[in-house]
């Protein structure tokens, strides 16, 4: 297994290197007209980023300019899943020690541990939809517990879920702006694009609630967490 996620590490980092994210609204284009190809191209890049620790946020916004929300959903979800898990994994097997190293003394992992030997599935999602911990850092702390994979992997999909859809929804009419801004018209109606606004802001509203009530429910799990 330790050879196999290496093999794999090193295919994602190859991934990373070779695709140019310094020109991202270029590349975004070019998969976009490429079809799944270049779905599958620009979901590598955002699992080889998670795994390496970057931050995603920005590149799931733009995922969503180009994409639009529904279909930029479906490409960040499984694959910020997918290296979520990848890391997951790492740091139960390749890289063990480093990430115990890591959370060495943290009272706050501790307690966070506690609570997911009581009720391992319902403190994963509640973290994952008001992360305690950096989204990066976590997935490799993860690792370090006793969730089984298929809890951790059903789990970070529901948790991550409204938070994705939020991002990529954001991107979504940062995308039809743009356009107005560039003097191009976005194809939709003057309802479609009311419904599109009110969509947005109700999925802000939304995702928001969430959060407040996760963070206040893992609270009462793990008081060290607040």
């Amino acid at each position: 297994m330790n050879k196999l996620l290496l093999l794999l590490a090193f295919a994602l980092l190859a991934a990373w290197w070779w695709v140019p994210l310094d020109c991202l609204p270029e590349l975004l284009e070019w998969v976009r007209g490429r079809g799944l190809e270049g779905a599958l191209i620009i979901g590598a890049v955002f699992v080889a980023s998670t795994v390496m620790m970057i931050p995603g946020s920005m590149l799931g916004l733009a995922i969503g300019a180009v994409y639009g929300p529904w279909w930029g959903l479906l490409i960040v979800s499984p694959t910020s899943v997918l290296g979520a898990t990848i890391a997951f994994l790492l740091g139960r097997g390749l890289l063990l020690a480093r990430v115990e190293k890591k959370m060495a003394g943290s009272r706050r992992f501790d307690a966070i541990s506690t609570a997911i030997e009581r009720e391992g599935f319902k403190v994963l999602v509640l973290i994952r939809l008001s992360p305690v911990f950096p989204f990066t850092v976590v997935n490799y702390a993860f690792g370090l517990t006793r969730l089984m994979l298929s809890t951790y992997v059903l789990g970070s999909f529901i948790g991550m879920l409204p938070g994705t859809f939020m991002y990529v929804y954001l991107g979504a009419m940062a995308g039809d702006v743009a356009m107005l801004a560039s003097g191009q018209m976005p194809t939709t109606t003057p309802a479609e694009a009311i419904f599109k606004w009110v969509g947005l802001v109700a999925t802000v509203v939304v995702t928001v609630l969430v959060t407040r009530i996760a963070r206040r429910e893992l609270a009462a799990e793990i008081p060290d967490t607040n």
